[in-house]
């Protein structure tokens, strides 16, 4: 599950990662998405034109309030929050404030994917 508040390049370079990895681990019902917080005018079509673009197969985009939904308590300085959960218990949870994804934390996070992935 990724949280995050814009669209960037870092961002997509993550989403097409996971997008593999779902794809590669359906087997082991992996499934994953993105919701955007934002109540930016035109986003839905922004995400649609993403998804066709980067060919997302396997990986859901969504939208809600920029203070996300009740009960999650999404930090409003992070621009991207990823939670790795199974069975609705969370096995490892990265943060990053706008403009800190970067390759190594994009490496961090699906090096944490098989606390996920279960047989």
């Amino acid at each position: 599950m990724i949280f995050a508040r814009e669209i960037s390049d870092r961002l997509t370079s993550l989403v097409k990662k996971i997008d593999s990895a779902t794809a590669a681990n359906e087997s082991k019902s992996m499934g994953s998405f993105v919701v955007f917080l934002s109540d930016e005018e035109g986003l839905a079509e922004k995400l649609k034109t993403l998804a066709a673009k980067q060919g997302f197969k396997h990986i859901v985009l969504a939208m809600d309030s920029p203070a996300g939904p009740a009960g999650y308590d999404v930090a409003k300085e992070a621009a991207v929050t990823v939670v790795l959960y199974n069975n609705r218990r969370v096995e490892a949870n990265h943060a990053f404030r706008k403009g800190a994804l970067n390759d190594k934390g994009i490496e961090a996070i699906l090096a944490d994917l098989p606390k996920i992935l279960t047989d």
